[in-house]
């Protein structure tokens, strides 16, 4: 409610202490004020004269309480949203069916807030409570009020992911304990961060949010069972909120790492790649096997699902902290038809985990140990237990399977010691280039060729880092550690004995020498020991990777592993330099030995600067011994892992081996240019390509099968958003920018926006948030990652939401250029040629087809632009066409997956046809100066406003005029219809619709159908360029006769339902020139009928109205709703209301009421919020 009046908050305090009356049945104080107040057994008072002031002014409301013979009568603050509407009409009939005020109690209830306060928002954050929309869904929701009480919260599931979720880590069966989760009973605050008109995809304000909620309600931990790919490991506006609220409010973040694997580096974001937060891989045991899924033969030891994400990231650090189980048989909403479901995924091995570090949290509380998640993540790190006996198992299952127990004992040990976190720093020494993307880096990862190839030194920083609330002088100046270092391979990597740390930082150097391993992965770790107290485990760890790859030393370049023996859950790992000038690959994988059947991931992934992963990836099922092919892309020069493995559960039961043997062909073309950008002039653009590796056959192809056109916005609006939810732990409040767009579509397409600063990153973006809304009603919405979607032809806005606590940032947006990205339909889509001449284009000789491309020999081509007689229809100046060109063949001619964008920017148009004519036109000067004079009028005239008497008045005497002038011009007379159909808040319907008429005979009366009739039934020359003319010019009008006829037709059926008789028609002008009255709808119709489908959706209205002027009621209603059903576009609100009409006329008020409930939902007042 947000009540600051105190008129308002006056009257409110006694509307609730009369309810409370009315609801205590047997309290003490009632029976005491009743008796000396009020008549016997009157629960809703008595009627004589109430003499006590306070009470009086409180009894004085019971009218607004009780019902009374009106009913209820409720004044929404605004008009419901599209999905609130269902629910209101189930309150209103709640409420309709509500007797008054009774001695039993009602289900709503006034509590206090926090601080004693009443508020409306308070009620669900302090009861808990929540509802079931129907028996029928069986959808839970919950209610929140934010702003003052001026926006509801509706909250329901987007999927059965969070409940699962949530199960595995506080479900709590008394009853039942086997079905616990792992801590029974925890308190949770759920915060949704994936917006269901997305797909349940998180969006930047809803990690926002929920970081906020999680401070607000003093929670000790959050779990977050979601992540992207990203850019940039532990960048981005996200984690810096999350290491304030780790670093100052000392909540400890655990979260998933991933479901991409097996291959290394596809740790996902947030928590595989950021130091704040605590990654989860996902592990399986033996038990879990045989009781969750249900294999005949479990594993002989637990190991980390084959999906499991794997580190390092890309700047080195470790990606998966510690592992945990990574499936469970949990509960799952009510909506599912089931109490429990099996789930499995890092999503949820990282409440697992979660769960875990709650007992923890609980007992250090118990103890009154102080809970700091840098301790607390130490003690998980220094107590789990490995995965797997080789060091490379880390990057898989990060420092092991995590150990409560043995956890709990080291927080015990460590309580009087201080919480630190050490922060570590890397960098080559002596260049400021390295390997990773960013400027210094968490872990050392050695992966391309010449890093791999030598020896390397590298500058280490460890800083300690204290939470925010640490003395100086108690914490800071005293903090001095005795640090041994050590090294797991001191052949490999060397480092110092010894390290003195203060709270200032120390650097010391790493030597790693990579030069005497063999080919293939290779972990070591710098670890750091306190001297004084070496059961606390390493302190810091420095992991240290080392990828060293084969070289392909063939012509052609072909690499095989032969016999690869493998048995379930195995992977294995090759890591090969992909030849220079190979830009994609044919692999071929064989299998034998087995004989059931076996199922196989397939990864390959290559690292670029300041790029995510190049990541391919397939799922192979063999039935029985055979081969499968694949082609993918890749990069040259770059070292490439190839991970295959046999899933953990495939051919368990069976104990043969499965045999495979794996063969990589690297093919390539090298060409000069990458991106190939055709400016807009009539010049080709030449490329150099060469075969470095074998031959090849060059056959290029392009095809410009998108368009992208810019738009600035045309409004915007900064505001400060609510301080409810809003507001940053930091205090600063978060700012919104909403950006207005608009645009026309002359034809249905489909459709996405595109904005290059912003999109494709969701965690590793500075900006905190985006959101978009496609409307005339609401077609499409979208946020990072923007999707296609089918459009109608018409007009849209397009409104842009961003938001951020910078209102610099935000202030620089405000000109925001925004693309629309559109897909061509095939008619237009544009193919371009090749040649080997420059002046090709022009001549059209020189035609280039193919070439046989040896090694060592180079051969280049021109592609030319397109014609501009074959751009597509509307393309604007500024608009770029574009699409993949492609370079050469694969197998049995398929075309190979190395291909490159090529664009082409839309030069300025042509001149106006008219502006430049020919020696052969026939025309005077004076004649086209008359004409060009007329046209101008005619644009003056479509330019005035009509919104005042005045103007009105101004427009039809201009109209008259140049209807005087040019009696018989078809498109002066069409202009005035469209002028008379522009027309707002008309007062006199029936005089307007019989000017419609009037306008739309004129229009009809000035085509010479005749002449039209005979045009359209010749066939035209098109490489004629006269011919192509007139015909343009007879489609036109053509179209201007039809529009007629249907506005007319349109008209007559209004002038029908308005009860307009023959006399006020003839009053009205409409000549009547036979003295039997013919039926005018009925021959417009049959005229239209001859010049347009009448089954469409634009002029199948008429026959609706038709069908309705007949009195076939039945039929009219079915011919609409099979428009509203076959229509490809979204069906019109006319057309429902239309349906309305025909519904109550037939008398079915049942529907009328469903389909007026559905109205609300279809056509929204409003647009939903962001």
């Amino acid at each position: 409610m947000g009540i600051k009046n105190v008129k308002y908050q006056s009257k409110a305090l006694r509307l609730k202490w009369l309810w409370k009356y009315s609801n205590d049945d047997h309290s003490l104080w009632k029976r005491v004020i009743g008796a000396k107040y009020e008549a016997e057994d009157d629960d809703q008072g008595s009627d004589y004269t109430i003499r006590v002031s306070l009470w009086r002014s409180i009894r004085a409301l019971w009218e607004e309480v009780k019902l009374n013979s009106k009913g209820w009568n409720f004044n929404f603050g605004r008009q419901p949203n599209d999905w609130e509407v269902m629910r209101v009409v189930e309150f209103l009939n709640t409420v309709g069916n509500f007797k008054g005020l009774r001695a039993q109690k009602d289900v709503l209830r006034w509590k206090g807030g926090s601080k004693g306060i009443f508020k409306v928002g308070a009620a669900y954050r302090l009861e808990q409570k929540h509802g079931v929309f129907s028996k029928l869904d069986a959808c839970t929701f919950v209610l929140n009020v934010y702003n003052g009480g001026n926006i509801l919260s509706i909250v329901t599931d987007s999927s059965a992911h969070a409940t699962h979720v949530a199960g595995i880590a506080a479900a709590f069966h008394p009853e039942e304990p086997l079905l616990n989760g792992v801590a029974p009973g925890a308190q949770i605050v759920s915060c949704k961060i994936g917006d269901s008109r997305l797909g349940s995809m998180e969006t930047g304000t809803g990690l926002t949010r929920a970081l906020i909620a999680a401070v607000e309600h003093k929670c000790d931990l959050i779990n977050m069972s979601y992540g992207e790919p990203t850019l940039l490991p532990d960048y981005g506006r996200f984690v810096d909120l999350v290491n304030e609220v780790v670093n100052k409010h000392r909540l400890i973040f655990v979260s998933s790492a991933g479901n991409n694997g097996p291959a290394l580096t596809t740790v996902g974001a947030p928590g595989g790649t950021s130091s704040s937060i605590i990654g989860v891989g996902a592990y399986v045991s033996p038990a879990m096997a045989a009781g969750a899924h249900l294999l005949v033969e479990p594993p002989t030891e637990g190991l980390e699902y084959t999906w499991s994400s794997r580190g390092p990231t890309d700047d080195g650090d470790l990606g998966v902290c510690i592992s945990a189980p990574g499936g469970a048989v949990a509960p799952v909403p009510t909506w599912t038809l089931q109490r429990r479901m099996l789930m499995n995924g890092t999503s949820m091995a990282s409440p697992s985990a979660c769960g875990g570090v709650a007992l923890i949290v609980s007992a250090m509380k118990v103890e009154g140990i102080p809970v700091s998640p840098y301790s607390v993540r130490k003690a998980l790190e220094n107590t789990s237990i490995p995965v797997g006996a080789s060091p490379e198992e880390k990057l898989t299952a990060g420092q092991g399977l995590m150990q409560v127990d043995k956890a709990y004992e080291y927080m015990q040990k460590v309580q009087n010691l201080p919480c630190v976190w050490y922060q570590v720093n890397i960098k080559q020494a002596g260049i400021t280039s390295k390997p990773t993307s960013s400027a210094t880096s968490r872990g050392i990862y050695l992966r391309e060729p010449l890093y791999c190839h030598q020896s390397t030194e590298w500058t280490v920083e460890i800083a300690p880092k204290f939470h925010e609330d640490a003395n100086n002088l108690d914490q800071l100046v005293p903090f001095e550690e005795c640090i041994e270092l050590h090294s797991t391979g001191e052949t490999v990597v060397r480092a110092p004995d010894y390290l003195l740390l203060t709270h200032n930082g120390r650097s010391f150097s790493i030597v790693v020498d990579p030069t005497t391993l063999s080919d293939g992965l290779h972990f070591y770790e710098v670890y750091g020991i306190d001297s004084k107290a070496p059961w606390r485990g390493p302190l810091f760890r420095i992991p240290v990777t080392i990828t060293k790859p084969s070289v392909v030393t063939s012509r052609p370049p072909v690499i095989s592993f032969q016999g690869i023996s493998f048995v379930p859950g195995q992977i294995e790992r090759r890591f090969i330099e992909v030849p220079f000038g190979a830009t994609w690959v044919e692999a071929t994988m064989r299998t034998y030995g087995f004989d059931t059947a076996r199922r196989f991931f397939i990864d390959t992934v290559q690292l670029s600067p300041l790029q995510r992963p190049i990541k391919w990836e397939s799922v192979a099922t063999f039935s029985s011994p055979s081969s499968k092919s694949f082609t993918f892309r890749v990069e040259g020069g770059q070292t490439m892992e190839l991970a295959v493995a046999q899933f953990w559960s495939s051919g368990i039961g069976s104990h043969e081996t499965t045999v495979v043997d794996f063969e990589i062909a690297f093919r390539g073309i090298n060409i000069s240019k990458e991106e190939i950008v055709l400016d807009g002039s009539e010049a080709p653009v030449r490329i150099n390509t060469e075969a470095l590796l074998s031959t090849e056959k060059l056959v290029p192809s392009a095809v410009l099968d998108k368009i992208r056109v810019p738009y600035r916005p045309v409004d915007c609006k900064l505001h400060a958003l609510s301080a409810d939810r809003d507001k940053l732990p930091s205090g600063k409040q978060i700012l919104a920018l909403t950006l207005t767009y608009k645009f026309k579509l002359e034809d249905d397409a489909e459709l996405k926006p595109q904005i290059p600063l912003l999109n494709n990153r969701i965690y590793d973006n500075k900006f905190e948030s985006q959101f978009y809304m496609i409307s005339d009603r609401v077609h499409s919405m979208g946020d990072v990652y923007p999707n296609f979607a089918k459009l109608p032809k018409g007009e849209y806005t397009l409104q842009l939401y961003l938001r951020h606590d910078n209102v610099q940032y935000l202030e620089k947006m405000k000109q925001l250029v925004l693309f629309i990205e559109r897909k061509l339909e095939e008619k237009d889509i544009v193919r371009l040629n090749f040649y080997s001449q420059p002046d090709g284009p022009l001549t059209g000789d020189g035609s280039f087809n193919s070439s046989d491309l040896v090694p060592g020999m180079k051969e280049a081509f021109y592609v030319g632009p397109p014609a501009k007689d074959k751009l597509p229809k509307n393309s604007r100046e500024g608009s770029v066409l574009f699409g993949p060109m492609l370079y050469e063949e694969g197998k049995g001619r398929q075309k190979s997956p190395a291909s490159y964008q090529i664009s082409y920017f839309v030069p300025p148009i042509k001149l106006d046809e008219d502006q430049g004519k020919s020696s052969s036109d026939t025309k005077s000067v004076s004649e086209r100066l008359e004409e060009e004079v007329r046209d101008a009028k005619i644009k003056v005239l479509a330019s005035l406003n009509q919104g005042t008497d005045e103007e009105r008045a101004e427009w039809k005497k201009l109209s008259q005029s140049l209807k005087a002038e040019y009696p018989k011009y078809t498109p002066l007379l069409a202009k005035i219809l469209e002028g008379v159909l522009s027309r707002s808040n008309i007062e006199d319907k029936i005089h307007h619709f019989t000017e419609v008429i009037t306008a739309a005979d004129e229009v009809v009366a000035s085509i010479d159908r005749d002449e039209l009739a005979k045009y359209c039934a010749l066939r035209s020359d098109p490489e004629d360029e006269a011919t192509e003319k007139m015909k343009k010019k007879m489609e036109t009008t053509r179209d201007q006769l039809t529009e007629a006829l249907y506005q007319k037709g349109l008209a007559l059926a209004e002038l029908e339902a308005k009860g307009g008789s023959t006399a006020d028609k003839a009053e009205s002008q409409v000549a009547l020139e036979s003295d039997v009255q013919s039926d005018m709808f009925e021959e417009n119709f049959k005229e239209l009928k001859k010049w347009a489908d009448l089954k469409s959706s634009k002029y199948g209205i008429l026959s609706v109205l038709r069908e309705r002027h007949h009195e076939r009621l039945g039929t009219a209603l079915k011919v609409l709703n099979d428009m509203i059903q076959d229509d490809g576009n979204p069906p019109k609100k006319k057309f429902y209301d239309l349906k309305l009409s025909l519904l109550d006329q037939i008398g079915w008020s049942h529907l009328v009421v469903y389909e007026k409930q559905w109205m609300q939902v279809r056509f929204p007042s409003s647009l939903p919020l962001f």
